[in-house]
């Protein structure tokens, strides 16, 4: 549990520029706060301790405004950047150094049992509102954008938006850094539209040209 606190702790200087020291950290990031309480919640329910956890895990809830259901499971290096509204279900799993911003929430579509909340992978970045619904899975280094609707798997390195959400880039290689910029999401229907204006301007030309290669009609007098 510790060694995982402690990446949590460093995870905040590596992706919030706001951050400017371990005072400010332990006393104002109500991120980092839901998370150690859900850590310790977390360890109670593994031991199988009844009811406390939930109590602890409601507590942080009301205190920080990020509701972590102390049966996830959730590994090292996790980041919550100004969470208020965050929730993240029971039997959601999430892998190492993954993000989430503002308004996420990882839940299920309905009254099943079982494995009923998603499954993230290493290197997630979770957009402001995205929601990611039901047991699906989220590849390593997916990039969901802003209010995204995520009803489907992803695979790995892939950059989801919309509404559901649709795939629109796969990056070719893990190698490739994970974007952190917001506004360098790729927007579908600005795109879309930039083709059908292309594509006008084609057939545009093609009628000119057509219209230049008919014979003129001469008249007599």
């Amino acid at each position: 549990m510790w060694k995982k606190i402690k990446k949590d702790f460093k995870a905040v200087f590596e992706r919030d520029p706001a951050a400017v020291s371990r005072l400010e950290v332990l006393l104002t990031y109500a991120g980092f706060h839901a998370i150690l309480f859900y850590r310790f919640a977390h360890w109670l329910w593994t031991i199988r301790i009844p009811l406390l956890p939930r109590i602890i895990s409601q507590t942080a809830r009301f205190l920080t405004g990020i509701e972590i259901h102390p049966g996830a499971k959730i590994g090292g290096g996790f980041f919550i950047d100004h969470g208020m509204g965050v929730v993240v279900g029971e039997t959601s799993e999430i892998g190492e150094n993954v993000t989430l911003f503002q308004g996420v929430t990882l839940g299920g579509t309905g009254k099943e049992r079982g494995k009923r909340h998603p499954t993230l992978g290493n290197n997630v970045m979770v957009g402001v509102g995205a929601k990611i619904l039901g047991g699906i899975t989220i590849g390593e280094g997916v990039k969901i954008g802003a209010n995204s609707v995520v009803l489907k798997s992803v695979p790995p390195f892939s950059t989801v938006v919309g509404v559901p959400g649709r795939i629109l880039r796969t990056r070719d290689s893990r190698k490739t850094p994970l974007n952190m910029n917001h506004g360098d999401l790729p927007d579908p229907i600005s795109d879309r539209l930039d083709q059908l204006e292309l594509e006008l301007a084609e057939l545009r030309s093609l009628i000119a040209e057509h219209q230049a290669q008919k014979p003129k009609k001469h008249h007599s007098p």
